[in-house]
């Protein structure tokens, strides 16, 4: 579970085995080992036994600014990245092979749009023919993807192109199924212009820190991209990994406005858009950690869906080195 720090004036600090959360006069603890990572979204204060404690278990602390990005990000000195790792991010994306892996994470992403909205069009007679008309428009660009050939440098324009098509026919299809008064016009980042955009952007944030976390255990540089490129400070990698699973927090939001389960009251409007707020964050963070928490199948295993990332980092590292993942007996 993850133990989120959402009350401004919080301190948190090290009892015995257990985290013990404290804001004014009322205290939880709660045991380490039910504990996989700590985010901190306002102001708060942690004690040195509380870090020591969390790197110790290696539990993840994560800052999160209003947007729901990381910020800062506190991890033990001994998850050990190899140079070899690196070395061999930088080479393959300058070739085919490194092509293939995008191209390979991107399709993955719009067969996940595909199979939501054939998922909601199950349940939606009268959008059947409208929704089964927005797949056929992302098969056919998945289908363009498959006719690229060469390095990422000669196909990086194409590619997003490529992507930027797919999602708008997805977003706009999207837009369509929720009510009326949140309705929107396609996607908008920082700031959000409409209520849709600001609990997806807060949920793509959640999700970046999650990726960042499994690069980094896996000995990925998060830093060292492939589509993305590597502006100073910019975590390509992450950027590049987190596309096959948007669909996570699409469906997280989805599903909260559909049933009708999101208020004008959880956003706050800023210059040029508007924000979600602390009561907006508390009910997406619960619905984002219950569907991450559930249990699927994955390639043979019964995973929590939480767990899907590091399994395709350390996927990835290992197939960057050439050693081979062993099979679960």
């Amino acid at each position: 579970m993850q133990l989120v720090i959402n009350t401004y004036g919080t301190y948190l600090h090290k009892v015995g085995d257990c985290f013990e959360v404290k804001v004014n006069d009322q205290k939880q603890q709660v045991s380490v080992h039910k504990i996989d990572s700590i985010m901190v979204t306002t102001g708060a204060s942690l004690s040195t036994d509380a870090i020591e404690l969390a790197m110790q278990h290696n539990i993840d602390l994560v800052f999160l600014d209003g947007f729901g990005n990381p910020y800062a990000r506190v991890w033990q000195s001994k998850l050990g990245s190899t140079t070899l790792i690196r070395r061999k991010q930088l080479e393959l994306a300058e070739t085919e092979q490194g092509l293939a892996l995008v191209i390979g994470w991107i399709k993955q992403k719009l067969d996940n749009q595909m199979e939501f909205l054939q998922e909601l069009a199950r349940h939606r007679e009268p959008q059947q023919d409208y929704l089964s008309e927005c797949c056929n428009k992302i098969a056919t660009s998945g289908q363009k993807l498959d006719t690229l050939n060469g390095t990422i440098e000669d196909k990086r324009h194409d590619i997003l192109g490529i992507e930027g098509s797919s999602g708008r026919t997805y977003f706009t299809a999207l837009s369509e199924l929720i009510p009326k008064r949140f309705q929107f016009n396609g996607r908008s980042r920082q700031p959000a212009k409409d209520e849709f955009n600001a609990m997806l952007n807060y949920s793509y944030g959640i999700l970046y820190s999650l990726v960042e976390k499994a690069c980094i255990i896996a000995g990925l540089d998060p830093y060292v991209g492939f589509l993305h490129t590597d502006n100073y400070n910019k975590m390509s990698l992450v950027f590049d990994l987190i596309e096959p699973y948007r669909a996570i927090g699409d469906q997280t939001v989805f599903y909260l406005f559909s049933k009708r389960q999101v208020k004008k009251e959880y956003f706050d409007e800023i210059k040029n858009g508007m924000t979600l707020n602390k009561e907006g964050k508390q009910v997406l963070i619960a619905a984002f950690n219950e569907r991450m928490e559930k249990r699927i199948r994955y390639k043979g295993r019964n995973i929590q869906q939480k767990d899907v990332i590091q399994f395709d980092c350390h996927k990835l590292a290992n197939q960057l080195i050439g050693k081979k993942q062993r099979k679960r007996e």
